[in-house]
C-alpha cells in the first residue's frame, strides 16, 4: 500500500514540475529535444492527448498523472507480488 501511495506522490511531483517549468519557460525559445522526450515519457497522458490535439489543463494533467503513476505501482505491485517463490513455514 505504501508503494502505490509513494507511486501516486512521484506522480504528482513529476507533473508539477513539468507544469512549473513549461510555465516558467521561455516562449519564444524552442523545446530542446531531449526535454520534450523527458516531458512525453513521464507525463504520458497529456503526450497522448497532446499529439491527438485535445488539450488538457494543468490540475487535470496533475490529477491524471498521479493517478497513472499509482496504476502502475498497483502493476508492479502485483507483479511483484506474485513472482516471489512461495515462502516455506516451519
Amino acid at each position: 500500500m505504501i508503494r502505490i501511495v509513494i507511486c501516486t506522490a512521484v506522480g504528482f511531483i513529476v507533473a508539477v514540475g513539468w507544469g512549473l517549468y513549461f510555465a516558467n519557460a521561455n516562449r519564444a525559445e524552442p523545446i530542446e529535444p531531449i526535454i520534450y522526450t523527458l516531458s512525453r515519457l513521464t507525463v504520458p497522458l497529456v503526450a497522448m492527448a497532446a499529439s491527438y490535439g485535445f488539450p488538457i489543463g494543468l490540475r487535470v494533467s496533475i490529477v491524471a498523472n498521479a493517478a497513472t503513476y499509482a496504476l502502475i505501482g498497483l502493476i508492479l505491485g502485483t507483479i511483484r507480488r506474485y513472482s516471489r517463490p512461495p515462502q516455506l513455514s516451519h
